[in-house]
C-alpha cells in the first residue's frame, strides 16, 4: 500500500527488509489522489513496536492511506524516547477540528484498574466521543475495546481469575459480514489480557452485536452503527514474537506466569511460536479499510458526521 508516514519513522526501514511496500511522504504526495486519512491514538507501551505492528497490517491495501499518529496531553511514556514522540506523534489538541475516515485506539497496560484510576481517562474519554462525530469507522483493541464499551453503553468488566493469554480460536456469528469477506469458519486471534466483557452485557444492547467469541476466551469482536465501530477484545495486531516477549519478561519477574495458550508447538518455549492469525489478521484489516472506510466515507472529509 502506497502509505503516507513520516519519512524517518522506524517501521519504515523494518518493513521494507521485510518486503512489504511501503511508501513515504514525499512519494506519496506526487500522487494525485485523496488519501484515505487514518489516525492512530496509541496507548501501548512500546510505541515503536505498535507503530510497526499496525502499519504491517494497513500496508496490505490498494488504497493510499495518510496516517496520523495520536499522542495524549496528560501522560508522558515512559518506554519510547521523548524525541520520538515530538518528531512522529501529535497531541488530540492539535487534531480535534480535523476529520479522519478511519480510527484505530490500541489497548493499554492498566486493564487492571477502574476507568476513573486512570491517569488519563478524561481525555481518552474525550477522544473516544470525539471519534463519534469526526471519523468514519473506528477499531477498539483490548482494553481500549473495554473502555469504548464502557463509555458509550456503561458495560462493565470483569477481572479474570486467571490472565486470558495465548492465541485463541473464534467463530463467526454473522458470517456474512463484509468484515469477514474471505475468513474461513474458524480464525484465530491472540489475546493478553487480566479482565473480560461478559456476553449477557453486551446482549441487553441491541444496537450492539456479537460477531465472533469463543468457547476459550468469550466476546471476541462487537460492531456497533452498522460497522462505524468495532469492538476487538484481543490483538490481531500482535507479531509472531510479542506474546513470547510478554511470557518471558514476566517469567523473569514472577514464578506464577503461565505459558501462552495454543502457542508454543508442544507448548515448549523452547521452540519458535507457531503462528496462526497472521492471515486472518491482514483480512481483517483490508477489509476493514475497504467496507467499512473507503466504501464508507464521504469524498468531502468534511462531511463526517
Amino acid at each position: 500500500m502506497p502509505l503516507r508516514i513520516p519519512n524517518q519513522l522506524p517501521a519504515i526501514d523494518i518493513l521494507k527488509r521485510e518486503n512489504i511496500f511501503v511508501m513515504d511522504d514525499l512519494r506519496a504526495h506526487a500522487q494525485d489522489i485523496r488519501p484515505l486519512r487514518i489516525a492512530i491514538l496509541n496507548l501501548m507501551p512500546l510505541k515503536i513496536t505498535t507503530e510497526t505492528d499496525l502499519i504491517r497490517l494497513l500496508s496490505n491495501t490498494p488504497l493510499q492511506l495518510d496516517i496520523s499518529f495520536m499522542k495524549l496531553k496528560s501522560h508522558t511514556p515512559k518506554n519510547t524516547p521523548i524525541e520520538h514522540m515530538m518528531m512522529f506523534y501529535r497531541d488530540f489538541e492539535s487534531m480535534r477540528d480535523q476529520r479522519f475516515d478511519g480510527m484505530i485506539i490500541t489497548g493499554a497496560p492498566v486493564e487492571q484498574l477502574s476507568y476513573e484510576q486512570v491517569s488519563y481517562w478524561p481525555e481518552v474519554s474525550e477522544i473516544i466521543m470525539w471519534a463519534r462525530t469526526h471519523v468514519t469507522s473506528t477499531l477498539y483493541l483490548c482494553w481500549a475495546a473495554q473502555a469504548g464499551l464502557y463509555l458509550h453503553y456503561g458495560i462493565r468488566k470483569y477481572p479474570l481469575k486467571e490472565k486470558m493469554f495465548g492465541v485463541f480460536p473464534q467463530r463467526k456469528n454473522v458470517p456474512q459480514l463484509p468484515i469477514f469477506r474471505g475468513f474461513d469458519d474458524v480464525f484465530y486471534m491472540p489475546h493478553s489480557r487480566h479482565s473480560e466483557v461478559r456476553r449477557e452485557d453486551i446482549l441487553a444492547h441491541p444496537e450492539l452485536t456479537i460477531i465472533s467469541e469463543s468457547e476459550a476466551s468469550g466476546v471476541g469482536m462487537v460492531m456497533a452503527r452498522g460497522g462505524r465501530e468495532f469492538y476487538i477484545t484481543g490483538h490481531p495486531e500482535y507479531a509472531p514474537d510479542t506474546l513470547d516477549k510478554e511470557y518471558r519478561r514476566d517469567r523473569d519477574i514472577r514464578d506464577d506466569v503461565r505459558i501462552p495458550v495454543n502457542y508454543y508447538p508442544n507448548d515448549d518455549p523452547s521452540l519458535t511460536p507457531q503462528v496462526q492469525w497472521r492471515a486472518h489478521a491482514n483480512l481483517l484489516y483490508s477489509n476493514w479499510i475497504n467496507y467499512y472506510v473507503y466504501q464508507e466515507t464521504p469524498y468531502n472529509i468534511d462531511e463526517i458526521e
